[in-house]
């Protein structure tokens, strides 16, 4: 039975057959699902919100306030609920971290599409317009991707700066393609949470469930579904902003070895929740979530060598094995010897070289 779907605002209109003759189906769904976790987020979380009602009634915005107690967090949800009932929807929880936050909102999510915007960061109106434009489009043709992937921008408030990470090199633009048409992604290319929207099924297919009281957990939520991914379209616009510098920041460096328990926990779900070797068949597919894997270790890595203790060098050599006792030999080899071994030098020198080169490369490309 073939189901034809076009999209009219926020109303899906399904036409199929029936017994004796066409019948019409209007569905109302929303096209988007904007899932915004807050936590003592007031300061901020206003501008944020602002540039995600600019989609009006095509996006369905959920609030989840993370049990705030420290400011007028709460409120300011439920305020925007009660203005946009529509389109907004404050879910208050007790805390359970940024994951939990996000996946309150794959539960009451009810738009096609999933994006997840953290209350300190916003969205390009004039990008979203483009992107939304493209995705009702695709969906009256019945193309609708399972992934929609655009550009993220890097705002630092220590020096005003800003920097932009793009994806022109390594996938097509403008049309539906595959794995087959991906690129090489440079280190710095990694996909984000910032980068993506997950059509709502596919996350939900691949079972996302995140950590609760979990830091880092964007890396899970990008990489678990893409085995589910048999779709995706990709628009050069600078959609994300990303404000990056804040002293508290979860990517704040002297937090991140604080919290460095965290990412270890992120990196070995991650090893857990895919089998790369039955991705065989789907060779740039296997071969880009084994380069995001090699890139997880380092950053664990890294951070272990700035805590410097024992119990940290431990910690380091303890998570070598455990991906080396979690995987076939052959993933636990290109993981090694591709930019996972960049940080483990097994010569003298080797810890304070590793640190050396981060210490410039954050320089560079500014990223915590």
């Amino acid at each position: 039975m073939r189901v034809h779907i076009s999209i009219s605002g926020h109303f899906l209109l399904c036409a199929r057959p029936g017994k004796h003759d066409k019948e019409l189906i209007i569905m109302q769904q929303k096209l988007i699902t904007f899932a915004v976790p807050c936590y003592n987020s007031a300061a901020y979380m206003r501008h944020c919100i602002e540039t995600l009602l600019s989609a009006g009634e095509q996006a369905e915005i959920i609030l989840v306030d993370d049990g705030s107690v420290k400011d007028e967090t709460p409120a300011i949800c439920d305020e925007y609920a009660a203005k946009y009932p529509t389109i907004v929807k404050a879910i208050h929880q007790e805390n359970g971290g940024h994951g939990e936050g996000v996946n309150q909102g794959i539960r009451n999510a009810t738009g096609l599409y999933y994006k997840v915007v953290d209350s300190d960061d916003w969205l390009d109106t004039d990008a979203l317009k483009k992107v939304l434009e493209r995705l009702t489009t695709l969906v009256a043709r019945g193309t609708a991707p399972d992934l929609m992937i655009c550009n993220y921008v890097y705002e630092h408030v220590e020096d005003g700066t800003s920097h932009t990470v793009r994806y022109t090199n390594v996938f097509p633009q403008n049309r539906l393609f595959s794995w087959m048409h991906v690129g090489h992604f440079r280190p710095d290319q990694n996909l984000l949470m910032h980068s993506v929207m997950y059509r709502t099924q596919v996350l939900r297919q691949c079972g996302m469930v995140l950590p609760k009281h979990t830091f880092y957990v964007d890396n899970i939520f990008v990489y678990q579904p893409l085995p589910y991914v048999k779709s995706m379209y990709y628009m050069d616009l600078d959609l994300y902003r990303y404000f990056i510098g804040r002293a508290d920041q979860s990517v704040n460096e002297s937090v991140m070895v604080k919290r460095v328990d965290q990412q270890l926990r992120v990196t070995k779900h991650m090893i857990d929740c895919q089998d790369l070797d039955a991705l065989q068949h789907e060779k740039r597919l296997r071969a880009y979530m084994l380069h995001y894997l090699s890139m997880m270790m380092p950053v664990s890595d890294i951070f272990l060598l700035l805590d410097g203790s024992d119990e940290a060098k431990a910690k380091r050599t303890g998570l070598w094995q455990y991906l080396k006792d979690h995987v076939s030999t052959g993933v636990y080899r290109a993981v090694r010897y591709n930019l996972g071994g960049l940080t483990d030098l097994k010569f003298p020198g080797g810890d304070k070289l590793t640190l050396g080169v981060y210490r410039q490369l954050r320089k560079v490309f500014k990223f915590n």
